[in-house]
C-alpha cells in the first residue's frame, strides 16, 4: 500500500513524540512492503511565531490531500494568554472542522503494568475495555459568542443530522465490540439534551436493533465512570460533556502517555493525537512518553489505511514493552526509566522481529 500521511509535530513535546510514531510507522511499512510518504506540516504556537497564524494554508492543504494526519500536541505557556485573539488551540478546532472530522475515539483498556499508577482502586480496573466517542464539531464550543461589560454568552445548538451521524458512529463500533452503548446526556434540564436523547433513541432502535442502548445524565455518568468503568462498552455524548469525560476516563488507565484517539469524518481521512498535552516543562529533555502516540498511529493504520494486522503489530509490541519493563519516567514510580529515544529504538526492533508472526495475527 501506498499512503501519504500528513505529521503536525506541534509544540512542547509534541516534535518527540510524532518522531517516535514516525520511526514506529517507517518500521511497519519496511516489514510489511508498505510505502508510506510523509509532509511535515505546522500548527499550533510553532505555526504562530512562523506565520502568524496556528493553522496555515499550507497545512490544511496538505492535510486534505493527505489519507492520515499524525498530530503531537498544541499549546504552551508561550501562548497562554487568554485574552489572546490568536491562540494554538484554534488551529486544532480548525483542523477538525477543515476536514470535517464530527467525531472523536478514545479507547481506555488500562494496561497492568499501568494499574498501580492509577488512583483508582485496581480492583475495579481489570478488565475495563471502554471507548468514548465524544461529537467534535457542534455544541457550545461552536455556538454563537456574545460578550460585554455586563454578560457574557455562548449559544449550544445541534441539529438532528450532527446528532444522527455520531450516534451511527457509536453503534457501528459496538456492533464491533460488544454490542453495548450509552448515550450521555443533560435531558432533564437542556433542550439540546432532550433533541439528543429523542434522536439517539430513534437511530438506535430503527438501525441498530442488535444493539442495547442505555442513556445517563452527565452528572450520574461522572459518577459511575469511577466507580463500575467495567460496565460501559461504547460511551457517545456531545462536544463539552465528552471533553470532560474523556479527560476523567483518562484516570483509569494510571497515565496519560498510554492513551491514543482518532478524530474521523465519513471519509477515510482522520486525525490521529495522543491524549496529553504538550507537557512544555519536560519538552527536549528526552523523557517524553511516546506510547500514546505510537498507539495513535495504530489506530491510523486501523481507522484510516484498513491495515487492521498492522495495527496489531504495533499495540503487540507497545504491550509487550511495558510487560518487559521499558518505562518512561511518568511510569517508572521510582523504578529505573528509558529515554523517547531507547523506547523507540526497542518499539521498532520488536516490530522488525515480529513480521515472522504475521500469519499468526491474520489467523
Amino acid at each position: 500500500m501506498r499512503a501519504e500521511i500528513t505529521v503536525l509535530p506541534g509544540d512542547g513535546i509534541g516534535p518527540e513524540v510524532t518522531q517516535s510514531a514516525v520511526a514506529v510507522l517507517r518500521a511497519v511499512a519496511q516489514s510489511h512492503a508498505h510505502q508510506f510518504i510523509f509532509d511535515e506540516q505546522l500548527i499550533g504556537g510553532a505555526a504562530i511565531d512562523a506565520c502568524g497564524e496556528p493553522l496555515p494554508a499550507a497545512t490544511l492543504a496538505s492535510c486534505r490531500k493527505a489519507d492520515a494526519v499524525l498530530l503531537g500536541a498544541v499549546g504552551g505557556p508561550k501562548w497562554s494568554d487568554p485574552k489572546a485573539k490568536t491562540r494554538p488551540e484554534q488551529g486544532l478546532l480548525a483542523l477538525r472542522k477543515g476536514l470535517g472530522l464530527y467525531a472523536n475515539l478514545r479507547p481506555v483498556v488500562p494496561h497492568p503494568v499501568a494499574l498501580g499508577a492509577s488512583p483508582i482502586k485496581s480492583h475495579l480496573l481489570t478488565g475495563v475495555d471502554l471507548i468514548v466517542v465524544r461529537e467534535l464539531t457542534g455544541g457550545i464550543y461552536f455556538g454563537e459568542k456574545t460578550r460585554n461589560a455586563e454578560a457574557a454568552s455562548d449559544l449550544c445548538t445541534y441539529s438532528v443530522v450532527e446528532i444522527e451521524r455520531v450516534v451511527r458512529r457509536a453503534c457501528r463500533l459496538a456492533q464491533q465490540r460488544r454490542g453495548h452503548v450509552v448515550s450521555v446526556d443533560k435531558a432533564n434540564v437542556l433542550e439540546t439534551s432532550r433533541l439528543w436523547r429523542e434522536v439517539a433513541t430513534r437511530v438506535a432502535a430503527q438501525e441498530f436493533p442488535d444493539i442495547r442502548l442505555e442513556h445517563q445524565l452527565v452528572d450520574s455518568m461522572a459518577m459511575h465512570l469511577i466507580a463500575r468503568p467495567r460496565d460501559f462498552d461504547v460511551i457517545v455524548t456531545e462536544n463539552m460533556f465528552g471533553d470532560i469525560l474523556t479527560d476523567e476516563a483518562a484516570m483509569l488507565a494510571g497515565s496519560l502517555g498510554l492513551l491514543p484517539s482518532a478524530s474521523l469524518g465519513e471519509g477515510k481521512v482522520g486525525l490521529y493525537e495522543p491524549i496529553h498535552g504538550s507537557a512544555p516543562d519536560i519538552a527536549g529533555r528526552g523523557i517524553a512518553n511516546p506510547y500514546a502516540t505510537m498507539l495513535s498511529a495504530a489506530m491510523l493504520l486501523r481507522h484510516s489505511l484498513g491495515l487492521d494486522v498492522e495495527a496489531k503489530v504495533i499495540e503487540s509490541a507497545v504491550s509487550d514493552a511495558l510487560y518487559a519493563g521499558e518505562l518512561p519516567a511518568d511510569l517508572s514510580e521510582g523504578r529505573p526509566s528509558m529515554s523517547t529515544r531507547d523506547i523507540t529504538a526497542n518499539i521498532v526492533e520488536r516490530i522488525a522481529n515480529c513480521c515472522c508472526h504475521i500469519a499468526e495475527l491474520r489467523d
